[in-house]
């Protein structure tokens, strides 16, 4: 059954769906307008810290008028946490990235053009986007590039990795800066440096830095220089190497000053032009100490993802601050602990390596005294999980909340034909009542509906593209000249009327127009 948003937006089908949200096509009926609204899972909305804070930010993001952004038109948080964007026929640069296909040169770095131009747009105006990365760039149907989802990534900073899937995070670890992967704020350089890496992966085939953890993958950001681009693609120009190595310096000093000093590279490079930048030879990497200490809170904030408490301890008895130790190896851990005495338990944990520290006692930064005792607890690894056995029946929405709880996610949804109501879980693989190990990917089958095509022929464009809206379908249209029509009426549709489709695809209609 259709839902009403905010008096005002009626959900259509479900285009997508992510370990944040899923995103929906809606009909603005104030406005006679298609858009997409992301709602967010159902438990962000119960933190009233983040529901302040995604509501400033994406007023900010509303606020942003480029043709490389995708636009924030709304938001709300009735039933839960919703923004009503721009809807954007393409797909994403992640899609491109898994199926593996590789771009030609001109046409990466007309992409990263694109990027730059929306990020120059952006930072002029105080607003970083923090989460440059593949998911997050859309190709439009023309091929223009859109970014995406300005102001949520801040929102979701200023929240603490509390509400982020630990196994979601890998993927955005691969685009991170080195600031970012030492906990500390990110600005435009960050921005530069995420746009850097997305480039470098268009371009070579693979990113800077790979790893089986977050954790080996932001230790890599912070301290291990990045290849060049020519030693795993010989093809690539010798300016587009030195623009990728410039983007993706440790030190921000030694970046791209400007999203718009990287674009006018960019430009020059696709003109066949050379460029003068040059890479900086100063050091690659920060102190060793900060290089522990910052990955260590990237590991707290992953651990705080499966349910954690890592706050420090508001009294601080008087003495030493406690260092940091999680994420590391016993051995590592022993040897910054020399001070105190060390006791060890063990315990399954899905989002830290088997061998490595998962939690102390005291916390980090706590103050305790020389020769006191700190236990840690060391990873035994992800352990297992059971797939719950009530998932069939439930909607999506309720399914992804079950297997958070149960410590599994959602691998990817396949639709199928079915009379049961949209998005309901129809099976699950693995069965139900299987013992997994934890953070395993479910794929869940829901039913997609099969709705009878309507006749459009003849009906006005507007309240024909409401129809299919309705129904579920989306549209494509296109405009045709038949002088015994009225214009703005439909004259022809496709598929035929009466015919059965899969809610979810799109149905086309010619609109009379007159030449």
């Amino acid at each position: 059954m259709s839902k009403l948003l905010g008096d005002r937006y009626l959900l259509g089908a479900m285009i997508g769906t992510g370990g944040m949200a899923d995103v929906f096509i809606a009909q603005d009926q104030r406005l006679s307008r298609e858009v997409a609204i992301k709602i967010l899972r159902s438990d962000l909305a119960k933190d009233q810290t983040f529901v302040s804070r995604f509501r400033k930010e994406a007023r900010a993001a509303a606020g942003l008028s480029h043709p490389g952004i995708v636009a924030v038109y709304d938001s709300g948080e009735d039933p839960s946490p919703y923004i009503v964007m721009e809807l954007v026929s393409g797909h994403t640069l992640r899609d491109l990235i898994h199926n593996g296909e590789r771009l030609p040169l001109e046409r990466a770095l007309q992409i990263g053009a694109g990027i730059l131009e929306a990020l120059e747009y952006s930072h002029e105006r105080g607003i970083i986007h923090r989460d440059i990365k593949p998911a997050n760039i859309m190709i439009t149907d023309q091929g223009d590039v859109k970014v995406m989802d300005f102001g949520i990534a801040r929102a979701m900073d200023d929240l603490g990795a509390t509400l982020t899937s630990p196994w979601n995070i890998v993927g955005t670890a691969q685009y991170l800066s080195p600031e970012q992967a030492l906990g500390e704020s990110a600005g435009a350089a960050s921005d530069i440096y995420s746009t850097g890496c997305l480039l470098f992966e268009l371009i070579t085939g693979q990113p800077p830095f790979t790893g089986e953890t977050p954790v080996s993958i932001a230790y890599q950001h912070v301290s291990g220089a990045a290849p060049l681009a020519r030693t795993i693609t010989p093809e690539v120009p010798e300016g587009v190497e030195i623009l990728l190595a410039v983007a993706l310096s440790k030190k921000i000093e030694d970046r791209y000053t400007s999203a718009q000093a990287m674009l006018d590279d960019v430009q020059k490079l696709r003109g066949g032009e050379s460029i003068s930048t040059k890479i900086a030879r100063g050091p690659l990497i920060s102190r060793r100490s900060a290089v522990v200490s910052g990955l260590a809170l990237l590991v707290i904030g992953i651990a705080a993802a499966v349910g954690f408490s890592l706050t420090g301890n508001p009294g601080g008895s008087i003495g030493n601050q406690v260092p940091n130790v999680v994420g590391l190896t016993v051995e590592q851990a022993r040897a910054l602990l020399t001070d105190y005495t060390v006791t060890l338990q063990r315990a399954h944990d899905p989002a830290i390596p088997k061998g490595r520290i998962a939690s102390q006692i005291p916390f980090a930064t706590s103050q305790a005294p020389k020769g006191s005792a700190v236990v840690l607890t060391v990873s035994d690894g992800p352990g297992d999980a059971t797939v719950p056995e009530n998932l069939i029946g439930m909607s999506l929405i309720d399914a992804r909340a079950e297997l958070a709880a149960s410590g599994l996610v959602i691998a990817r949804t396949e639709a199928s034909s079915s009379d049961q109501p949209q998005g309901t879980v129809l099976s699950v693989s693995p069965e139900p009542g299987s013992i997994v190990t934890a953070g395993t990917g479910i794929v869940l089958t829901i039913a997609s509906g099969e709705v009878e095509v309507p006749n459009l022929i003849g009906v006005e464009s507007g309240q024909a593209k409401t129809q299919l809206i309705q129904l579920g379908f989306l549209f494509k249209e296109f405009t045709d000249y038949d002088p015994t029509q009225p214009i703005g009426f439909v004259i022809r549709q496709s598929p035929e009327p009466g015919t059965t489709q899969t809610i979810g695809k799109s149905v086309t209609i010619a609109i009379n127009k007159a030449p």
